[in-house]
């Protein structure tokens, strides 16, 4: 099966050279993906909101892929301020519910002051169903 790369045509993506993700077989792999409006450019001043934002995007790209986020083997978190943990958890928590990923959650400085959080995420396209 050949590569297949996925963009949401961000400014991130073009300056950095990268995919929203990236399929390979049916293997998927998202980007660090981060809760900005895309309508507006802004991000919500609120870390919950930014993490189910990130998170709808990281399901919009899954979903090109092939995929839904019952497919999600992993995910990795990152949050910039230990206070939002519990309020990111949440969101994350809301996102897999029963289907229960790896999780790795990491507490880091992000590239923007206004980012809170983002989210990247591996699948396997079917798995949910196997």
């Amino acid at each position: 099966m050949t590569r297949r790369r996925i963009s949401s045509f961000t400014p991130f993506e073009a300056l950095a050279s990268f995919s929203r993700a990236v399929v390979d077989g049916d293997m998927v792999y998202v980007s660090g993906t981060t809760g900005m409006d895309r309508e507006t450019g802004a991000f919500p001043p609120d870390a919950a909101a930014q993490a189910r934002l990130a998170l709808g995007h990281v399901e919009a790209a899954l979903g090109e892929a092939g995929a839904g986020l019952a497919d999600v083997l992993r995910v990795v978190v990152y949050i910039a301020d230990r206070a939002d943990l519990m309020a990111v958890c949440e969101a994350v928590g809301e996102a897999f519910a029963g289907i229960l990923p790896a999780n790795t959650t990491v507490i880091a400085a992000l590239a923007l002051p206004e980012m809170k959080v983002e989210i990247e995420v591996t699948a396997r396209i079917g798995s949910a169903a196997r």
